[in-house]
């Protein structure tokens, strides 16, 4: 208990966005440039900015407001950026796309329909990459989340240069859920509904997806 006590103050005083952690994966995952793309559950911007650079067109959606003016109020207005205040399983906008990504936002909504919907509206040749959170469900997964948890306070002492953070970044405070779906009956359902997609497990509580149309 102490041990733990001792590595919650730790996470406390360093904290770091496990979801950023992952956007320069994703981008070496994507074309060097491309039309139109899509970041569903896009919080602060952060990711759609990155896409910025290499789209002719971004848009950002998320279901809360507050968090969308605040990626209004980042984004510089010369950018290809549009935002909208929009649920991820059922926006129907600006499409088709040759990129959708969504980060730690699938597990909020409907899993067989949401990946229906991004199937629907990828373009051909499009590709869509997943940053997402599941219930872990074998030893394996509870393998990599015991060293995630050891690694936590490591990886944010170093990212905020040992210096204490007076508040976590922006892009961590948003509404998050326990995910309630398993791992493995997720990779199942990816499996049905997106032949050939590239699923693996991850540290830090994360699992990453890419499937191209």
């Amino acid at each position: 208990m102490r041990v733990l006590d001792a590595l919650a103050r730790l996470n406390a005083a360093y904290p770091w966005s496990h979801n950023a952690h992952y956007h320069a994966w994703i981008m070496r995952r994507l074309p060097p440039r491309f039309d139109r793309a899509l970041d569903v559950g896009c919080g602060a911007g952060d990711l759609v900015r990155l896409l910025a650079t290499r789209a002719a067109q971004v848009h950002g959606i998320d279901s809360d407001s507050r968090i969308i003016g605040a990626a209004r109020e980042s984004t510089a207005a010369d950018l290809p950026v549009t935002y909208a205040v929009a649920d991820g399983g059922s926006y129907d906008r600006g499409g088709p796309y040759d990129v959708i990504t969504c980060v730690a936002v699938l597990h909020h909504l409907p899993l067989a329909g949401t990946l229906s919907h991004f199937r629907r509206h990828l373009a051909p040749g499009g590709t869509l990459v997943v940053v997402g959170c599941a219930r872990e469900d074998t030893w394996v997964q509870h393998l990599l989340g015991l060293v995630s948890v050891l690694l936590n306070p490591l990886f944010g002492w170093a990212r905020n240069r040992g210096r204490r953070a007076a508040a976590p970044p922006l892009a961590m405070t948003a509404p998050t859920r326990q995910p309630g779906v398993p791992y493995t009956e997720l990779v199942r359902e990816v499996r049905r509904l997106l032949p050939g997609a590239r699923l693996r497990r991850r540290l830090f509580w994360r699992y990453t997806l890419v499937w191209r149309a």
